[in-house]
């Protein structure tokens, strides 16, 4: 080990947690006289309701409103899948890009919705008074019905409000130290209106994600609808500024950042270091070859696995880099002094006596936690069941065994609350490709096999007269779940309808599911529930010596975060933070991934060469944050978030401002592109560009 000298010890000790954190900030707690201070610009409340009522939650990603009629942007890998599911053999539009000249020709996403954050409501006291002196599991299993109880409560009186009913969802801030109620209006019916061709939104593909210069029109256009079938009517939206941002100009991100880990002890980190990520990546490298062997075998078949292969490399370049980042030896020097210095303040201050140990605690729980593992990540969390249609298979199977029960004692992805989006992607009728499912299928198999052991129970239950391909053959070709009415006639049928069905991947789900829910009530009750108390003994702590001065963990739920459009120092190389259209056509190899489409070919003499193409920022941003609308001091689009730089991975983990950079869309080659090479001028004339 190395030694960490005294001196530097005190000064780890005296600085602010986690290295320096940009901080993604709530929008209740928002710190403007920080950004006061830092930046001399006052944004007052106004602004910031317009932006949160402009600003979207996707299923997957960020996006906003930019016309009062319910035009949302973002990014094109936020609408793959609404392009593949609108696609066939004799037309790719994820290849070939999308444009809608009419609004009856606009296409519906059928998995997507957009939320809109209307309100929230801090209800910490209620779930405390509700666990007050409980053990730990009956704090755990008390929590999660409180919390449950109070979402229903909440989208009830919603219904009687004149606003109309809203979508109630418990949020979980500071690991414990705050629980709030967040309020969404829901658009359930989305539809594609333009995407430009992948070859141009992700131009330079694997190889340049996570990195900087770049050339990317990553943007897609899609439309909200209310229930009467007509446009959503959207007064706060975000006009574009057509110029773009300049050089060191204050800029913020409005989004929904998917999860950080900043808050994690020393102990959970070490978890994610030694068990979580090499497990995970060992898997991810070896599916990733099958992928590419499978999309060669054909045009069908690249066209088929072309969104999985793209999803999946992209999560082995995050996961390779989030374990770079916790075998940086100043990660752990840095969060256990910071555990020292908080462990002290517990034994100088008699009011926290009675916490004991809580990082012990954690501890403990995750050795727990490493003997669970592999049985929990291969049954329950479906690592050994990688199938689409074994997916709506667990649902309809517990859906079913879920919905007669009262609502606070359901698993909480069956709640009445969450029960809306499991249906809608159960019963969208997105298209399911039998040769890919053997594939997935057959792969997860192999390696249940191969990491539980031959001899492990649920490997000799169902491998003891089947090869792992044998199986998966037989389960994809005699289901009848790819059809989406089938699904729907299961989930409308409840229980009777599930016992009497003899479809394989029925069977299937029904023949785990009892040991599934067994590793899942242990990983529950022996690491979960101990790590949650404990957390919240830590964020008591926390709160008496930061307060919200430090901003929470990201949880997929809606924040702010300011910061300025600037390049960095790569080594001894001044990185610059905007590109231009020249460099796009000298970048060009005419082979994938550096092939520019024809349709920029073919205008390539009349655009702009100094236009701006893409940006970078040192906004604090991690993944869910795609899509996400670039804003200036005065609340205009000045660009569009898709991607960070190589270090801003490590951003998961603690915010480097030297390095960590966000990646965005300049506005400027948005509207050159929409104006002179896709001609979309019903779109321009709608965000208010002639």
């Amino acid at each position: 080990m190395r030694r960490v000298l005294l001196p530097a010890l005190l000064a780890l000790l005296a600085a602010p947690p986690v290295f320096s954190d940009a901080g993604m900030w709530t929008f209740h707690d928002f710190p403007r006289e920080l950004l006061k201070r830092e930046h001399g610009v006052d944004i007052d409340s106004a602004w910031l309701d317009r932006v949160r009522t402009s600003t979207i939650r996707l299923s997957n990603c960020t996006a906003s409103f930019i016309s009062p009629e319910g035009l949302i942007l973002t990014n094109h890998h936020c609408s793959e899948a609404c392009l593949d599911e609108h696609s066939t053999s004799e037309q790719n539009l994820v290849r070939a890009g999308f444009l809608a000249r009419a609004r009856d020709k606009e296409l519906k996403c059928t998995a997507q919705v957009a939320d809109v954050l209307m309100g929230t409501e801090n209800v910490t006291a209620k779930v405390s008074a509700a666990i007050h002196g409980l053990d730990d599991k009956a704090a755990n299993d008390t929590r999660k019905k409180t919390l449950a109880q109070l979402e229903q409560a909440c989208e009830d009186a919603s219904k009687q409000a004149a606003g109309g009913a809203l979508k109630c969802e418990a949020v979980d801030l500071y690991q414990g130290g705050q629980y709030w109620l967040y309020k969404y209006h829901r658009y359930d019916d989305v539809r594609l209106v333009f995407a430009p061709e992948r070859g141009i939104a992700a131009f330079g593909g694997d190889p340049d994600n996570f990195q900087f210069p770049r050339w990317c029109l990553d943007m897609s256009v899609l439309r909200a609808y209310g229930p009467d079938g007509k446009p959503a009517t959207t007064p706060n939206f975000l006009a574009l500024r057509a110029a773009g941002p300049q050089a060191g100009e204050l800029v913020f991100v409005s989004g929904h950042p998917g999860s950080t880990q900043r808050l994690l002890t020393v102990a959970q980190l070490q978890m994610l270091r030694d068990v979580d990520l090499p497990r995970w990546l060992l898997r991810a490298a070896e599916l990733r070859g099958r992928y590419i062997q499978f999309g060669k075998t054909g045009a069908e078949a690249n066209r088929i696995v072309e969104d999985p292969l793209n999803g999946l490399e992209n999560s082995i370049k995050v996961r390779r880099n989030q374990l770079d980042a916790l075998l940086d030896d100043r990660l752990l020097q840095r969060k256990s002094a910071e555990e020292a210095s908080l462990r002290a303040k517990i034994a100088a201050d008699p009011a926290l006596a009675g916490i004991g140990d809580p990082w012990a605690d954690i501890t403990r729980a995750e050795v727990r936690a490493r003997e669970l593992s592999l049985p929990y990540s291969f049954l329950e969390q479906g690592a050994g069941f990688n199938s689409r249609l074994f997916a709506y298979a667990r649902a309809l199977v517990r859906g079913a065994a879920e919905r007669p029960k009262t609502n606070t004692d359901r698993l909480t992805e069956y709640r009445e609350t969450a029960l809306p989006r499991v249906q809608r992607r159960l019963l969208a009728p997105v298209p399911v490709y039998p040769q890919l499912e053997k594939l997935t299928l057959s792969f997860s198999l192999e390696r249940m096999r191969e990491w539980l052991g031959p001899d492990a129970p649920i490997v000799r239950q169902l491998l003891s007269k089947d090869s792992p391909d044998t199986l998966a053959t037989r389960l994809v070709d005699g289901s009848h779940l790819g059809d989406a009415a089938v699904r729907k006639q299961l989930w409308e049928g409840g229980q009777a309808a599930i016992d009497a069905s003899h479809d394989p991947m029925i069977e299937l789900a029904r023949e785990v599911d009892a040991q599934a829910r067994a590793v899942r009530k242990q990983q529950e009750d022996e690491v979960e529930a101990p790590i949650e108390a404990a957390a919240q003994k830590i964020a008591r702590v926390r709160f008496k010596v930061y307060g919200t001065t430090v901003a929470p963990d990201a949880t997929f739920t809606l924040r702010l975060n300011f910061g300025t459009v600037q390049g960095w120092r790569e080594g001894s190389q001044e990185v610059e933070p905007f590109t231009h259209t020249a460099r796009l056509f000298e970048r060009a190899k005419g082979e994938e991934p550096f092939r520019i489409p024809d349709s920029w070919l073919a205008v390539k003499d009349q655009l702009d060469p100094q236009t701006r193409f893409d940006l970078s920022t040192n906004n604090d941003i991690v993944g869910g944050n795609s899509g996400s609308p670039l804003i200036d001091t005065k609340g205009r689009l000045v660009g569009l978030i898709f991607d960070g730089n190589i270090h801003s991975i490590a951003g998961d983990y603690w915010f480097d401002p030297q390095l960590n950079r966000a990646v965005a869309v300049d506005t400027q080659i948005i509207l050159e592109a929409l104006h002179k090479v896709y001609k979309a001028n019903e779109l321009l004339a709608e965000m208010g560009e002639k």
